[in-house]
């Protein structure tokens, strides 16, 4: 997709340093003043803007998906059910301090002289330019564009920050580094809902200086659809029980607004669900990730397959997710927990569906979603150089008094659950060419499925059960789910708070491993025993599980008994034919079927039933002692200010439930 491939940035660097006697990059480097000739020309100012997109955005060779600006990393999906491993924010601590790694630090130091890519640096180059850029002569129409994909930047950070730590210092004009302490730099902490307000200010201002689409070469810019989603985003946040304690109806209300106009917009200018495909086997869905232009891409980071040299910006996430055996890198590992939070293709779960389930074949009978977003054994798993490929993730054991499944077909290096994920992994990509790192698939940040099921939500909220249900149905239809109750699997929801339940499973499952997981169990406060949230909802918290995976080992026969290789040091996969001769168990790749079987799909169900047992594999999260259990403190629900800050700001204020040098916080995010 090349709606928004934002590889504007470098080739913008390398036309200001051949057009301006003085290189764009000293100005940025200049904290004390600009260069004003970059507000004189629209192609160095344009430059400018595109710098700014770069400083938002997921770095070259990142794991896009589960990437994010306040970690620069994947510590948030981890921070969920989704992934595996110990974060700053999952595990136990002896005290939440100030002092300590668990208080997040991208509330941001203050500016100084030197070069860094962070929260104030960000804003102070945003208010740079909306300060400066109507002094000069570029003309109005292209002034207006320009401005607003800056107020949309500016309301970005904003809200990252807002939804982190609540109210925090509103600053709307450039400042200068090199001052002396007790001057105007010394800017108070302000209301969550003075921010809140001054996010959506600029936002109203972004929909109307940008165009509902672009065209040419500038296709993939923020857009005033792209603007009105955040806002529906934000209104939406604002409104959620994080921020909402007292559940104020208006709030919804005016969340329920935001979202609608958002889309209505958006299908005004051609945005709405991907549906180029099949829909009952789901490659509609899974086929959005790689269209160009897709009406789905409200708003995108992009990737390219350059090799060398600039502009070169990889998306990491194909290579991160391949497995080994193919030259990936095997590291993303999904959960068995997200895997059972997949429906069943009549959109029930396991327990109410019309289709059976047992965990011995998990993979039978799912919401097409599920084979879109994840790759099980046997499963296929096209790539360029290989059509045919079937990604196999079993173990045996060496001797029959191993403890443990000790032996595994894949000699490269398994992932961590025994189950890969498949979504956003291009069919087309190669592992010849970089080993799958060459890949341009962009990343959608906002798609219209979640402004759709942010309306869906913030019309429950408002007391708009039905009509809010009917956006999720439109979700599940585009999916392929299907309609044997007339309402695609959600017959039996009726309330508001059943009905919310439905729509933050259903986002759940939509938006698996694109970000936002974390997000929704923050604003909900699902993450505590006792949370009156979790119990209003029926959904259980995260606090005490531990993330599993599956193990799927190979047995002699239906009875079940566990495969032992001849001898410890054999390497015979007990499943892959050899040159002469039988497998010693069952060849996986058997061209002639046993009696009444005709297609692959039901071979490896006969597989599944005689030649592999999956059991849990619980060895995904921390086992020596004492073993992991995820532990999360309610004050993460509103960050402090870090030590590193504090020092260089001691005048903040710090958030109630953290302390700091000066004593107590005192700083309430709820007002």
């Amino acid at each position: 997709m090349k709606r928004n491939k934002l590889i504007y940035l470098f080739a913008s660097l390398a036309l200001v340093a051949t057009s301006c006697k003085d290189s764009f990059l000293e100005e940025k480097q200049d904290y004390t003043g600009f260069n004003e000739q970059v507000f004189q020309d629209p192609a160095l100012a344009q430059g400018y803007v595109d710098y700014v997109y770069g400083l938002f955005e997921a770095p070259a060779n990142a794991q896009s998906m589960t990437w994010n600006l306040a970690t620069a990393n994947d510590d948030f999906t981890k921070t969920t059910e989704e992934l595996p491993g110990e974060t700053n924010w999952n595990k136990e601590w002896a005290t939440i301090s100030y002092n300590n790694a668990n208080d997040l630090p991208y509330f941001g130091a203050r500016l100084s002289s030197s070069i860094a890519n962070n929260t104030w640096t960000r804003m102070k180059q945003i208010n740079i330019f909306l300060q400066e850029i109507d002094k000069y002569g570029i003309p109005e129409e292209t002034r207006n564009k320009l401005k607003g994909q800056m107020y949309f930047w500016r309301a970005w950070q904003y809200f990252d920050l807002v939804r982190l730590y609540g109210g925090v210092s509103l600053v709307l004009v450039p400042q200068n580094p090199i001052v002396s302490a007790g001057d105007n730099t010394q800017v108070p902490r302000s209301t969550s809902s003075a921010c809140i307000e001054q996010i959506v200010k600029d936002l109203d201002l972004a929909m109307q200086l940008l165009p509902g689409k672009w065209t040419g070469s500038d296709n993939g810019r923020i857009t005033s659809g792209a603007a009105a989603a955040l806002k529906g985003r934000v209104l939406l946040t604002w409104a959620s029980p994080l921020f909402n304690r007292t559940d104020d109806r208006a709030r919804w209300e005016r969340a329920y607004q935001a979202n609608l106009a958002a889309k209505t917009l958006l299908e005004a200018n051609g945005f709405g669900l991907y549906k180029v495909g099949t829909l009952a086997n789901g490659t509609a869905w899974g086929n959005m990730w790689f269209t160009d232009n897709s009406p789905e891409a409200v708003f995108s980071f992009g990737f390219n397959n350059v090799t060398t040299g600039n502009p070169q910006k990889n998306n990491g996430w194909e290579q991160a997710v391949r497995s080994k055996t193919i030259s990936g890198s095997g590291s993303v590992s999904p959960t068995k927990e997200m895997v059972d939070a997949f429906p069943m293709k009549d959109g029930k779960q396991p327990g109410s569906s019309t289709y059976a389930y047992a965990i011995g074949k998990f993979y039978k009978n799912r919401d097409p979603r599920f084979y879109k977003t994840f790759i099980y054994n046997g499963a296929p798993w096209p790539y360029k150089d290989n059509t045919n490929y079937k990604q196999w993730t079993y173990v045996w054991k060496k001797t029959a008094a191993a403890t443990t499944y000790n032996a595994t077909t894949e000699t490269a290096g398994a992932n961590s659950s025994g189950i890969y994920l498949c979504k956003a992994a291009n069919p087309n990509a190669s592992n010849i060419t970089g080993s799958f790192q060459l890949s341009p698939t962009d990343f959608m940040e906002i798609r219209f499925a979640e402004v759709l099921l942010n309306l869906a939500e913030s019309a429950i909220g408002a007391d708009k059960d039905i009509e809010g249900l009917g956006y999720i149905k439109l979700i599940r239809e585009r999916a392929g789910v299907e309609n044997l109750d007339g309402a695609y699997g959600l017959g039996a929801v009726s309330g508001r708070d059943p009905s919310f339940a439905a729509v933050l499973n259903e986002r759940k499952i939509e938006l698996a491993y694109e970000g936002k997981r974390f997000w929704d169990l923050r604003r909900w406060m699902l993450f505590e025993v006792g949370s009156p949230t979790a119990a209003r909802l029926g959904i259980t918290p995260l606090n005490g599980t531990r993330r599993t995976g599956f193990f799927v080992s190979v047995k002699t026969g239906a009875a079940g008994a566990d495969y032992v290789a001849p001898s410890a040091t054999s390497t015979v996969d007990p499943m892959v034919k050899p040159a002469s001769g039988n497998a010693p168990v069952a060849d996986r790749d058997a061209t002639t079927y046993p009696a009444g079987i005709t297609t692959y799909d039901q071979y490896l169900d006969y597989l599944y039933d005689n030649y592999f047992k999956v059991t849990v594999k619980d060895d995904l999260d921390r086992t020596s002692a004492p073993a992991f259990k995820f532990i999360w403190y309610p004050q993460y629900y509103f960050f402090g200010i870090n030590n590193s800050v504090l020092t260089a700001t001691p005048y903040l204020e710090q958030t109630v439930g953290w302390d700091s040098m000066n004593g107590a916080g005192t700083f309430d995010p709820l007002k």
